[in-house]
């Protein structure tokens, strides 16, 4: 078992890794807000008759503004918030020593990659 210790991390590395798994979780925060302006709209709709159309329609574009609005708004949050963590680990890091991990060696486990063929059987791709 190998102990390895993550003295510095990339702090733009963080940060765009950051912004796309905000992203992804503001896809479905956005779809969620989404049917829910579109579903209020609806019943306003119901509920105020013919002169309705215009609840509906602030839900309809409410909600699809939702599903652009949120997961940039997240992704952009997440960028900020991704490079000022990696920032504060690596002054942390610095002075206290990092993050230790215990790795396992893959053979033991018997779960190791095959050994790439030789070059002289490597076949071009056409």
């Amino acid at each position: 078992m190998a102990r390895v210790t993550i003295k510095r991390v990339g702090v733009l590395s963080l940060a765009k890794i950051q912004a796309v798994v905000m992203a992804a979780i503001g896809i479905v925060v956005g779809v969620i807000y989404a049917l829910m302006m579109l579903t209020f709209g609806a019943v306003m709709m119901s509920q105020a008759g013919s002169s309705g159309a215009g609840a509906m329609a602030g839900g309809l574009v409410g909600g699809l503004a939702m599903i652009v609005i949120i997961p940039v708004l997240y992704a952009v949050l997440g960028f900020v918030i991704g490079a000022i963590s990696a920032f504060i680990y690596n002054l942390a890091a610095g002075s206290i020593g990092g993050l230790e991990l215990e790795l396992s060696d893959a053979t033991a486990d018997g779960f190791a990659a095959a050994p790439p063929p030789p070059p002289g059987q490597w076949t071009p791709n056409v």
